[in-house]
């Protein structure tokens, strides 16, 4: 029976019999023993040219983010190897067809810079017509060719531990899903800057030391020039990590960024942000004449301090949940053990076991009765 309704199954999936027509007066080509009729193979030319436009998809997508990349960074190379003594070690390094990244060392102030590009993902058909179509339906979904540029400072270029940004105001609706470190922060208009732009600062002290000149350098010229202010989208100082850490981050491990981030522009229009990227390299050198008022440097200290009870707590926590699981499993593995060696005995003996907790069980409820 079974093998009757398997063949009747596989015979529902066999594709038709081939039927040679009688008559065929259509295209036709003819090589010794071979004929090839172009008329009777519709439906694989349509499949064909389906594989070939995703194929061609996939090869102008991709070239298109490559493009994209490379011309930002041929804009900005020169920048790079003027401040670095290893600009951009390794080149440029893809991680599929949308992201990409450079890595570079070698200067004063800064221990490295991760240069990091995401791009829409143009090469997928699939993935961009669902962002596109998401478009239409969110309209605060609104997918950006990016980079982000992330300098680790070099220890004691920063002497105070803080946070504070600098964020394009139709960012602010998703940026602290993001960014872990920004939570930190409360949002505030400032005055003096471009009115598309919002600061993030734990303090108001904080915004208006950043904002004044430092020294010869002054952020907030940096930040209304009009060149760039169509590709801003946050300018962060931090000292803390972007995602939250699982547990205390030790003293010496601890590490303070100047976090960039930039709409990638057009290929025709990849210098516009050099201005903003050389002057970040002023920004950095002028942070350690940054100064913080006592009062909320001891407020910053305090918050750190409580950050860092808050994860020993949650790290203990999860140690006593772990030890309590350990200590159940190990309980029911236990009595697994002791069902199956109870289920081996004679039906007698196995009696014998029963009554004997049965009997051990009611001493314990008279006992609780007893203490009531």
């Amino acid at each position: 029976m079974a093998t009757v309704v398997l063949s009747k199954l596989l015979a529902g999936l066999a594709p038709p019999p081939f039927v040679q027509p009688e008559n065929y007066d259509g295209l036709e080509f003819r090589w010794k023993l071979f004929v090839f009729r172009p008329a009777l193979f519709q439906a694989e030319a349509y499949l064909l040219a389906i594989v070939l436009l995703y194929v061609a998809w996939i090869f102008f997508g991709s070239n298109s983010n490559k493009k994209k990349v490379k011309k930002w960074v041929e804009a900005h190379l020169s920048i790079y190897e003027q401040q670095f003594s290893t600009p951009s070690k390794g080149g440029l390094v893809e991680d599929g067809y949308s992201d990409f990244f450079t890595f570079s060392t070698g200067r004063r102030n800064i221990q490295s810079l991760h240069t990091v590009f995401t791009l829409k993902p143009r090469q997928d058909f699939m993935q961009w017509a669902f962002q596109t179509g998401r478009t239409f339906v969110d309209l605060h979904y609104q997918p950006k060719d990016e980079v982000q540029l992330d300098f680790k400072l070099a220890p004691g270029v920063l002497a105070h531990d803080l946070v504070w940004s600098v964020v394009a105001k139709d960012e602010l609706r998703t940026i602290k899903d993001d960014r872990w470190d920004l939570t930190f922060t409360k949002t505030t208009e400032n005055s003096v800057l471009p009115p598309s732009l919002s600061v993030m600062s734990e303090y108001a002290d904080v915004t208006d030391n950043m904002l004044k000149p430092l020294g010869n350098f002054s952020l907030l010229n940096v930040l209304k020039d009009t060149n760039t202010l169509p590709y801003f989208r946050s300018l962060s100082v931090t000292d803390q990590p972007q995602h939250r850490p699982l547990g205390p981050i030790p003293e010496e491990a601890r590490e303070k960024h100047v976090i960039l981030n930039l709409e990638l522009p057009h290929p025709s229009c990849a210098g516009d942000t050099t201005a903003i990227v050389s002057a970040m390299f002023s920004f950095i050198d002028s942070l350690n004449k940054l100064s913080v008022h006592p009062e909320i440097k001891a407020k910053l200290k305090r918050t750190r301090e409580d950050l860092v009870k808050e994860l020993k707590s949650e790290v203990e926590k999860e140690k006593r949940e772990q030890l309590s699981q350990a200590a159940e499993d190990k309980k029911a593995a236990k009595r697994k053990m002791e069902e199956e060696r109870i289920a081996k005995l004679s039906a007698t003996e196995q009696q014998k076991i029963l009554e004997k907790e049965r009997k051990k069980t009611l001493r314990k409820s008279q006992a609780k009765m007893v203490r009531k």
